[in-house]
């Protein structure tokens, strides 16, 4: 007889040797003393009822929501472990070259229901768990996103694995297991409220613990050299050390057999605790070198407004780098000993400066710990790097000071000391006395107090650079990058951005997706430009309709949820302007603003009595020391309690900041979105996503001709889409002549209305000055983003916004439009031209 448990008052045997899953099919058969489970349903229904037993340990009659949620996702997880096991061995047997995906960020979102999507077997789950008594969008709810990351360089990342997986493309992304996550945000009283975002708080089902597959990660310490027959040798002795522990989650492609992985990485201390500290009582310090260290995998960018917290920053991005070259050195080697063909094998990608470090890293390893000339080592590694530049703005590329930089990784200063040494020799014989170009394209910045400036070691230590818009890219080689691109000619090319149809298509919008499959087919799920063939439909108008009453139907869903979660109800028959995104001053969410008081105005003057009713939604992070971001944030919700409680105003406008904005709620928002706001001043967003998903689901875009804007309106039309202000080369024209604010805003009445409520108290009469420092950037300061100067275009621009959402069918037409014509944007196409200019790599199919 097998051995009996009692759990939860009920009875069940389980077999000694027998894995759950047999025990469970075994237990069909009527036995004494044996739960029996009925054979009247279907192979879903009945893992779902075996998972709740065995992996859940509930019954039916016991069992809670969550305990579903187990149980269904186990059941998916059986079919997605199945096909990553066979594709591991086909990597295995095949050996083809592989991609390395390092970010700091992989904003995954729920996996349950993607997985079930991408394995084709979402309907089946949906019907097993109905026979059951349960809805799959009720289980669904219960996961908790995976806060791997904060905005679109995370989601990036994401759609970017999902496409290497969904090609057949050999590819891993590295990264770290954070355990809290950035922050889960609340607003209280109008402001960002920062809660720890503990994800895993009720474990994660997604993951699996690779204990086998740890590795020591060095910090501090000193450097000892000595002279060799072969040169001088260097030591790094004294450090201290952490252990990176991995956790594997698979990545299932759609419609494939390929079930690629995401490797995260887990800090763990070397010694649990001091147990004489221990002993004495002193419980504090008998953990604290334990915390200390795993404090590095413990939150998705700590605020690094202190020394402290930088330190933390470049600890983190170092650990994850560590390990992640380690792991892949280890592999390589595993099936091979000649270094020289690791190009031929390995394909790194860094996305964005976070992890430029790994050029140094690599040259360590390859050097210090596996004897390589340095030389040879460097011919090896720029074939191996590739870099993607995410960012403009000076400011936003890491640098570290050279004092904490070789404080805490001493070796890789001086590694970073030799490559600069030899590159700026390089550039010496190729441009002889521009010593100007050479300070300007040194890794060390000896003007600014002596800083490392990574982004010129990504440049430097990589084979090819991209940037992610066609805008964007130029922008690179004539301004950010200028001189490295007359030193690496060739060097630099653009590929622009993507996003993913699986999520942001067929699992945020099944009412769309259902419609363009009755129409066109199936086909579009393969590739995305087979939507063009909806555009005849564009002049149909039954079809008009009933893309109409799809969009109606998510407009209602999104707007029952911002109700649940912020108390205000909204039209869904009114537009709904949308726009969700980091907060930061560059993406100007204060235009905005001063938009909606621009039109509180006209709606309390009695002017304006057909206006459009609107529903303006903002969603997004501020970061944590980001002062005016927090101050922007709390603005946007002082405005919204005026406007939403005025009678005079009624349903003619509303504002809403739905709070905590991940994938999940994107979901919601981008199909019940009618107008994508995407503003940022021309010249200084790189690409941006968000204007492409909300595109794919039926939004007409508001923008300047900045980041993928500029391609998004060469494939929609210029009829189809609202752009407004400054060009990029008019943004640099005006600076370059001395802009004054001034002038724009006493050249406007309603602007200097609007911006003088603002700053005056209107919004604020607890507190009159609260947002006077927002007056102060923008007149006195300068008004960096130039948000003034655009006021006047955006103002009228959406003006004809509103005029054209009364007319429905014209809407719809274009609308329709926009999604049969942004089949440019897929995450395929992007993956795609890695492959071939970049990567090298072939698809690998099983």
């Amino acid at each position: 007889m097998g051995s009996h448990t009692q759990a939860n008052g009920w009875h069940f045997v389980n077999s000694h040797g027998k894995t759950p899953m047999t025990a469970a099919k075994e237990s069909n058969k009527p036995k004494a003393s044996t739960l029996v489970i009925t054979t009247e349903k279907t192979p879903i229904a009945q893992a779902l009822q075996n998972h709740l037993i065995f992996s859940a340990f509930k019954t039916s009659e016991a069992s809670t929501p969550r305990d579903w949620y187990v149980a269904t996702g186990y059941t998916i997880r059986d079919h997605v472990v199945e096909r990553w096991v066979k594709t591991a061995e086909a990597y295995n047997a095949q050996d083809p070259k592989r991609v390395y995906y390092l970010s700091l960020e992989f904003l995954l979102g729920r996996m349950l229901q993607n997985a079930a999507l991408n394995l084709g077997i979402e309907g089946e789950v949906a019907e097993g768990l109905k026979t059951l008594g349960h809805k799959l969008e009720d289980v669904v709810e219960l996961e908790n996103d995976a806060a791997l990351g904060n905005g679109g360089l995370g989601r990036l990342a994401a759609c970017f694995l999902d496409s290497m997986a969904s090609m057949d493309i050999p590819g891993t992304g590295y990264g770290i297991r954070y355990e809290y996550g950035m922050f889960r945000q609340s607003i209280s009283q109008g402001q960002q409220v920062e809660n720890p975002d503990n994800w895993l708080r009720y474990g994660n089902i997604w993951e699996f613990q690779r204990p086998e597959s740890q590795y020591p990660v060095r910090f501090y310490g000193r450097v000892v050299e000595f002279p060799t027959a072969k040169g001088m040798e260097y030591h790094w002795v004294d450090a201290e050390s952490v252990l990176a522990i991995a956790y594997d989650m698979p990545v299932p492609g759609y419609d494939t057999e390929t079930v690629n992985t995401l490797r995260l990485w887990s800090a763990k201390a070397a010694r649990e605790f001091d147990l004489a500290h221990f002993n004495e009582g002193n419980y504090e310090k008998a953990v604290e070198e334990r915390n200390a260290y795993e404090n590095i995998s413990k939150v998705l960018y700590p605020n690094d407004t202190s020394v402290l917290g930088k330190e933390l920053r470049l600890k983190q991005q170092y650990f994850f780098v560590s390990a992640s070259i380690q792991d892949i050195l280890r592999r390589f080697l595993a099936k091979h000993d000649d270094w020289s063909v690791l190009p031929d094998k390995v394909a790194i990608q860094l996305n964005d400066t976070h992890p430029a470090i790994a050029v140094a890293e690599l040259m360590y390893q390859l050097v210090d710990v596996h004897h390589l000339d340095w030389d040879k080592a460097w011919k090896i590694s720029e074939k191996v790097f590739a870099y993607t530049n995410h960012t403009l703005m000076p400011e936003a590329l890491e640098t570290w000071s050279v004092e904490m930089f070789g404080r805490l990784l001493p070796r890789h200063l001086g590694i970073i000391y030799r490559i600069n040494h030899e590159f700026l020799q390089m550039v010496n014989h190729k441009f002889p006395g521009d010593t100007d170009l050479l300070r300007r394209v040194s890794i060390i910045d000896e003007e600014h107090g002596r800083r490392v400036r990574m982004a010129h070691l990504a440049v430097i230590g990589s084979h090819t650079v991209n940037g992610v818009a066609a805008l964007h890219s130029e922008l690179l080689k004539s301004t950010l990058f200028a001189d490295f691109n007359r030193i690496f000619p060739g060097r630099f090319i653009n590929i622009t951005n993507g996003i993913t149809p699986r999520r942001w298509l067929n699992q945020c919008n099944p009412g769309l997706t259902k419609l363009l499959e009755s129409v066109i087919g199936k086909d579009f799920h393969h590739d995305l430009y087979k939507l063009r063939a909806l555009e005849p439909l564009a002049d149909d108008a039954d079809f008009r309709k009933a893309f109409h009453a799809v969009k109606l139907a998510n407009k209602e869903r999104l707007a029952k949820r911002i109700e649940q979660v912020t108390g205000v109800r909204l039209n869904p028959a009114a537009l709904f302007d949308v726009q969700i995104k980091r907060i930061h001053e560059y993406k100007r969410q204060l235009l905005n603003v001063l938009h909606i008081v621009t039109l509180y105005n006209r709606i309390r003057s009695g002017h304006v009595k057909d206006i459009t009713p609107r529903a303006v939604i903002f969603g997004g992070k501020a970061a944590p020391g980001y002062w005016m971001a927090k101050l922007i944030i709390r603005l946007i919700n002082d405005v919204a309690s005026i406007v939403n409680e005025d009678p005079a105003v009624g349903d003619k406008l509303k504002v809403v900041f739905y709070p905590n904005y991940e994938v999940s709620a994107a979901e919601l928002l981008f199909p019940g979105s009618d107008l994508s706001e995407q503003i940022s001043t021309a010249g200084t967003e790189a690409s941006g996503t968000g204007n492409m998903k909300m595109a794919l689901n039926g939004a007409l875009t508001i923008g300047t001709l900045d980041g993928a804007n500029v391609e998004i309106r060469e494939e929609v039309g210029e009829d189809n889409i609202f752009i407004f202000g400054l060009t990029t080369q008019q943004v640099a024209e005006l600076k370059a002549n001395h802009y004054n604010p001034w002038d724009y805003y006493h050249g406007n009445p309603e602007l200097k209305q609007a911006l003088d409520m603002i700053t005056n108290g209107f919004f604020s009469v607890d507190e009159p000055d609260r947002y006077r420092a927002i007056g102060e950037a923008l007149l006195q300061n300068g008004d960096q983003y130039l948000l003034l100067a655009d006021y006047a275009s955006y103002i009228d621009t959406q003006d004809a916004v509103g005029q054209l959402y009364r007319d429905k069918d014209e809407w719809n037409r274009r609308a329709i439009l926009n999604v049969a014509r942004i089949g440019k944007f897929s995450s395929d196409r992007t993956i795609g031209e890695y492959v071939e200019k970049v990567w090298h790599v072939k698809p690998v199919q099983h």
